[in-house]
């Protein structure tokens, strides 16, 4: 089992300054991960979590809503879903109403992609702890939140 302070050879003042510095650590480690396992697609973690926010919704939404719904908050988001419109993985269209409203949705190409990456590579990485201990785990980090 991994300790913070021996893993980056430090002491902290108290255990809430640990737990700080522990959820940061362990959210760069994972996002490493992630990043590796998205290099073969050939997307990047944003970009991934932006085609997973449009599958979910299901219909075309706007620009604005998969802003809100991102994880990673950009301010270059808009230029993300530009790079996936050049791959062909989603489509923007603008609202006949307002012409400063765009809607993407994801394509049929968006979808195949999506369906090759294996979420269960995602999963490995936490099966150290039970379904049990990932909810306490979520009450805590949604509590802290």
């Amino acid at each position: 089992m991994g300790d913070i302070a021996k893993d980056i050879n430090s002491k902290f003042p108290n255990e809430r300054v640990k737990a700080f510095i522990n959820i940061k650590y362990t959210a760069n480690w994972l996002e490493n991960i992630e990043n590796e396992r998205l290099k073969p697609f050939k997307i990047s973690v944003q970009q991934y979590n932006i085609l997973r926010i449009l599958r979910g919704a299901g219909t075309a939404i706007t620009v604005n809503t998969v802003k809100e719904r991102m994880i990673h908050k950009s301010p270059n988001s808009t230029r993300l879903m530009d790079k996936l419109r050049d791959k062909k993985l989603i489509e923007r269209t603008r609202c006949e109403n307002d012409r400063r409203v765009v809607y993407v949705k994801i394509s049929e190409k968006g979808l195949e992609l999506l369906n090759k990456i294996n979420l269960d590579d995602f999963d490995k990485q936490l099966n150290t702890i039970s379904e049990d201990e990932a909810k306490i785990l979520n009450k805590l980090l949604d509590k802290i939140r």
